[in-house]
């Protein structure tokens, strides 16, 4: 059974076909009591018609023999006196059930004395000539002429003045109630599988044409996992509905991924071949110092050393921010921070207000560094620190009068293992990863790391954090 229905189609064909199964079966049966209702409620109006009327010729002291509503055509009649005694019933009648008497031949009249106990007692009295204005109503079956049938009585009240007071039973037969009911019944039958078939198909032919994009997009995921080719896409259904933005954001997904994984590839190999110049100066410098110690330059080994160091630490750092290491929430006082890391260096200059903002100091220090360095690297003298207030957000701005970054540039710097300067050596101008660290990290924080033009016509990097 779970395998019939595994499919989203078989569940959805399921599903409709059960509603309109159950509003069908209400539906009916609101129907078929509605028109019951009304049917009987029709019969029970003839049947009083026919009550009233013999109930009137009574009224006006018609005898027994000359009423015209026993001739038994528009149904069986009973009249009985106020002792429930059968005086008058219609020709043919050979039996009747659903009334206070099931007698169908009058009473002779000695039955008719005595008794007088057995009088009803009557909520309401009435008139000489008087008809009661409410009737009763009961069902019950009859026989005339040797025809069974259900019929719907109406039980009328008439005081006459000279036989008391009678009642009047005159019944209208059910067979069109029955007949129709059958009919509708019957057809309710035949029509409703017919119509949950007709629903059942064409919910599944709707649906097997709403998913198949769904199917499209499945196959193709699927071919993309196998050969592992990002830079397939899935097919884009020209709907505009629900499937074709899913379509969209899946597209959306696997180009970010192709990114993702091209600048991993492109990370790699670039810290791969960083990692290779001091890795081979230091061996060199160790197999000379093996051969030749007195030509053993340690100083350079030292820097070859702390430089691959440097790096190490610079990747590590890279590999947890693209981890998604969340930073801290401590309180971080970029001013103090600004003076610390400014701090010892030549030509810095610091303006700074008291400014917090959450975050992890380590980072953030890091942030400050990475920009002093750069800055003081293209700086011809002068570097300055600023540190203010914008509406919610702290800026960190750190201008040096160095040549500046051309326009063009200013985003491509921050990529990482990028040197604008391809003549400078790898030992003056760093691995390229300080500004990349600095933006990812600002990132983190909810911020934003930009470059631009500077006061003294140098480069401008300013830092945006939210306040604490």
């Amino acid at each position: 059974m779970r395998r019939l229905f595994g499919s989203v189609r078989a569940r959805a064909t399921l599903g409709a076909t059960l509603v309109v199964a159950v509003a069908l079966v209400a539906a009916g049966a609101a129907v078929l009591l509605s028109l019951r209702s009304n049917l009987i409620g029709e019969a029970g109006t003839q049947a009083e018609q026919s009550a009233r009327a013999v109930a009137s010729e009574l009224a006006a002291g018609t005898p027994y023999d000359k009423l015209s509503g026993l001739d038994g055509d528009d149904g069986p009649v009973q009249v009985l006196d106020e002792h429930k005694r059968l005086v008058a019933a219609s020709e043919d009648l050979q039996k009747i059930s659903g009334t206070d008497s099931d007698r169908v031949k009058p009473q002779p009249p000695a039955a008719l004395r005595g008794d007088e106990d057995d009088a009803d007692d009557h909520e309401e009295a009435l008139e000489p000539g008087e008809i009661a204005g409410e009737s009763v109503f009961s069902n019950g079956s009859a026989t005339i002429d040797g025809e069974a049938e259900d019929y719907r009585f109406a039980a009328v009240e008439v005081e006459t003045q000279d036989r008391g007071t009678l009642k009047v039973y005159a019944g209208s037969p059910l067979a069109a109630e029955h007949g129709a009911v059958r009919s509708a019944l019957t057809v309710m039958l035949i029509g409703f599988p017919l119509l949950l078939g007709v629903v059942a198909g064409v919910t599944w032919l709707v649906t097997r044409r709403a998913l198949r994009p769904v199917e499209g997009i499945r196959s193709e995921m699927a071919a993309i996992t196998h050969s592992q080719d990002l830079a397939r896409r899935v097919p884009e259904p020209d709907t505009h509905d629900e499937i074709a933005r899913l379509a969209s954001t899946t597209n959306e997904t696997l180009a970010a991924l192709e990114t993702s994984v091209e600048r991993q590839r492109r990370f790699v190999a670039d810290a791969s071949h960083e990692l290779r110049s001091p890795i081979a100066s230091l061996r060199t410098q160790l197999e000379v110092a093996a051969a030749h110690p007195e030509l053993l330059d340690l100083d350079g080994a030292v820097e070859d050393t702390v430089r691959l160091q440097r790096l190490a630490a610079d990747l590590l750092l890279l590999a947890r921010l693209d981890a998604g290491e969340r930073p801290n929430d401590a309180r971080v006082d970029l001013a103090g921070m600004a003076r610390e890391e400014a701090e010892g260096r030549t030509g810095v200059t610091v303006d700074a207000e008291p400014v917090d903002v959450a975050g992890s100091r380590g980072q953030l220090g890091r942030v400050l560094a990475n920009l002093l360095d750069n800055a003081q690297r293209h700086a011809r003298s002068a570097v300055t620190v600023s540190v203010r207030r914008e509406g919610d957000l702290a800026v960190v701005g750190v201008a040096d009068d160095g040549d500046g970054v051309p326009e063009a540039d200013r985003e491509r710097i921050f990529e990482r293992f990028v040197r604008l300067d391809a003549a400078r050596s790898r030992d003056d101008g760093g691995a390229g990863l300080g500004l990349a660290i600095a933006r990812d990290v600002a990132v983190r924080h909810g911020g934003t790391l930009t470059a631009g033009r500077g006061p003294a016509g140098g480069a401008l990097f300013e830092l945006r954090l939210p306040l604490a």
